[in-house]
């Protein structure tokens, strides 16, 4: 049930006919593992903290640097050397004393990423680079968890929602295949802050949908933001049958 205390810090999104209290309830009795807390991960665990999600378990190996600060906004300048997790653990704490926080401060391999996928229901992939988001891909498709990707450089940012429990539903690589060697980061072509916090909204966004069950998720569909000219276009994307991820033969 909810206390006193969660009933007010709730109140105006239990307002909402999609949430209530039954929704509030799934979301206090759910499980989001993030997959990275930088500028992505950041703005999504911040609104799921808040947002009341019961556990949230927070993957990543780095430690915070004075160039993250500019748009990894769960950091402060105090931060700076500390390990991310710890990072964000202290700032969501102090946002909502209510949930629990599940620390994964070590690269996440093949068993220990199956591990944390299966502990929870539902993933947010909010990574930097393609060989984690192709490993977070297949952890899901094998433990049927939904995903929520998101990416952005530059001035353009991607979002999808890639949910195996869906039969019609595509994975990341149905999508992607085996990507590009020439893959950029942010380190090296630069983005900008606002927009990896919009990327990350969404995514929090996208795990309530799915939570609590209200609305259409991005489910076959790819969103791209031009940040340049604040323009918002959607692509369909289709299942592949002989995808080597979740084909046919792989299911």
């Amino acid at each position: 049930m909810l206390n006193d205390q969660e009933l007010l810090r709730y109140s105006r999104q239990i307002l909402l006919q999609h949430v209530d209290i039954d929704g509030q309830l799934r979301l206090k009795e759910s499980r989001v593992l993030i997959v990275g807390l930088g500028g992505l991960g950041s703005p999504a665990a911040l609104y799921l903290a808040a947002a009341g999600v019961g556990q949230l378990h927070l993957a990543d190996f780095d430690t915070v640097d004075l160039t993250n600060l500019q748009r990894q906004i769960v950091h402060d300048t105090d931060s700076v050397g500390l390990s991310k997790v710890d990072s964000a653990i202290r700032r969501l704490s102090a946002i909502n004393p209510e949930i629990q926080l599940i620390a994964h401060r070590a690269a996440l391999d093949e068993d220990s990423l199956a591990a944390a996928v299966a502990a929870v229901d539902l993933v947010l992939d909010c990574s930097d680079n393609f060989s984690t988001r192709e490993a977070v891909n297949a952890a899901c498709v094998a433990a049927r968890k939904p995903l929520v990707s998101g990416a952005a450089i530059r001035l353009e940012g991607q979002l999808s929602v890639f949910d195996p429990r869906r039969p019609e539903s595509p994975c990341y690589h149905c999508l992607y295949g085996h990507g590009s060697e020439a893959e950029l980061t942010c380190s090296e072509a630069g983005v900008v802050g606002p927009l990896v916090g919009l990327v990350g909204s969404l995514q929090a966004l996208e795990a309530l949908k799915l939570l609590v069950e209200f609305g259409e998720p991005l489910v076959g569909r790819l969103l791209l933001i031009d940040a340049l000219g604040t323009r918002f276009r959607e692509l369909r994307v289709k299942r592949d049958p002989g995808c080597s991820v979740c084909g046919s033969s792989h299911a």
